[in-house]
């Protein structure tokens, strides 16, 4: 019996965990191969995760941004594509073309918001069974957002839940700094909008931005901006780093002009000393105040800040899988396989090879993770590549080998990016102000925004 067959069989649906833009792609391509999707969303729209950081312009356009049977989902009910060359916001990427999936009957009434998944697991049995395994369907378990906690039996699972849920923590070696957790009231949300939605929380304050990436590079810059209004707004940057010359990049010999302006932007602000730089700032320790947060270097330096800013990347949460059979790279926590080819000690975006089902399988049969996600702990993820991971998975699922192992892909081939980015290879990019440019008359090929790394594909140095 085919994969195909196997599923018919069990009358099941396929669950599809997050309703990002690679869940919603993974649903689309379950319908069109004539298979149900149940889609489970922790938050209370589509797109939630992206909705935390819509302030923020992705540096890929948005043909890179579609995924192929969305598309053409929303084309049969008169949706009309944005410009594909435009670069849009993460709020334009929800508005115009998260939502209106999201609300088309066949996803709509698939899509289980405010449904939180806690644990899957093979039905009745824990992951020290082998007998009948492969053949046992799944059962996901969800806290749903009537407070009920409820067990779905499912035919296969398709995890494209993110990382944004798990930031990795202020202190060195992978661990919380003391303290981290008690002043957790001072740590804001990694991606603030500091000069619009969290303007509040920012004006007029000692601000201290942690780490070394895309997302520390563009909450400075805001936070410049906010201190034209609010003078009284002090901005502190740590890095782990000897230096910060990787986030400076080439300046205007800058193969990527959008690149070399946000980094010279930031690298003239602190010549200016609008921004206060603390270079070699492992920090090891927060003590929470009533009225500041103390936060303490390994060699015993000190910050007071009012708020601290985490820009320091993301980690999958796997304890949700503790009961499946999984084989996960020891470096990055991707699929085995998938784990070499990602490594940011050696690749960047634009080097990651084509990869679907045959990569991302696991031991346990059916189960796959997509998306974010499924490349752990390495930040060169770009939306093109879980499109085509999710094409790939779903064809494996209907039982198209041959289109499942045949996985295509277009990235761009200045694919450079960021290797503590924070968030994605795709986001963020630089401000409006930055990259005047910007828009419906942008180059048909993107303009991605990272930083040199030191070496010819890949990381150099820490945050």
């Amino acid at each position: 019996m085919d994969a195909a067959q196997n599923l018919a069989a069990q009358a099941l649906p396929v669950a599809v965990i997050g309703a990002g833009p690679v869940g919603l792609a993974a649903a689309a391509h379950l319908l069109e191969r004539g298979l149900e999707p149940i889609i489970f969303e922790a938050g209370t729209t589509a797109g939630a995760a992206i909705e935390q950081w819509r302030h923020i312009r992705l540096f890929s356009p948005w043909r890179f941004n579609l995924d192929a049977a969305a598309v053409r989902l929303l084309e049969s009910a008169g949706w009309e594509a944005p410009r594909p060359t435009a670069l849009p916001y993460g709020g334009e990427l929800v508005d115009n073309y998260l939502a209106p999936l999201a609300a088309l009957p066949a996803i709509a009434s698939r899509l289980q918001t405010g449904a939180r998944v806690t644990a899957v697991t093979r039905a009745g049995l824990d992951k020290t069974h082998t007998r009948n395994r492969d053949t046992t369907p799944f059962t996901v378990r969800a806290e749903h957002a009537d407070g009920e906690t409820r067990d779905h039996t499912v035919a296969a699972v398709i995890d494209a839940s993110g990382t944004w849920s798990r930031r990795n923590p202020l202190g060195t070696s992978g661990l919380p700094a003391i303290g981290e957790d008690t002043a957790a009231d001072r740590i804001s949300a990694p991606l603030p909008d500091v000069t619009g939605r969290d303007r509040a929380a920012f004006a007029g304050r000692r601000v201290l931005v942690v780490g070394a990436g895309h997302s520390a590079a563009n909450t400075l810059t805001g936070l410049a901006d906010l201190a034209k209004d609010e003078p009284d707004t002090r901005i502190l940057w740590a890095v782990r780093g000897a230096s910060a010359a990787k986030v400076y990049g080439g300046g205007d010999a800058d193969g990527l002009p959008a690149r070399g302006q946000l980094g010279g932007r930031v690298r003239r602000l602190v010549e200016a000393g609008k921004i206060e730089l603390h270079t070699g700032f492992g920090i090891s320790s927060l003590k929470a105040l009533d009225s500041h947060v103390t936060v303490e270097a390994a060699d015993g330096r000190t910050l007071d800040a009012d708020v601290v800013v985490p820009c320091t990347g993301f980690r999958p949460d796997l304890d949700i899988l503790r009961e499946l059979r999984l084989e996960l790279d020891p470096a990055v926590e991707a699929p085995r396989e998938l784990g070499p080819l990602i490594d940011p000690e050696f690749h960047s975006c634009g080097t990651v090879p084509p990869h679907g089902a045959k990569l991302l399988a696991h031991p346990d049969k059916d189960f796959y993770i997509v998306g974010m996600k499924s490349y752990g702990r390495a930040p060169t993820f770009l939306l093109a590549t879980g499109y085509e991971q999710v094409r790939s998975v779903v064809a494996a699922l209907a039982g198209d080998r041959e289109a499942a192992d045949t996985v295509q892909l277009e990235l761009p081939e200045t694919g450079v990016c960021s290797t503590d980015a924070g968030t994605s290879c795709d986001v963020p990019a630089v401000s409006a102000a930055a990259q005047p440019d910007a828009g419906c008359c942008a180059s048909p090929e993107p303009v991605l925004v990272g930083f040199p790394t030191g070496l010819s594909h890949g990381r150099s140095g820490s945050n």
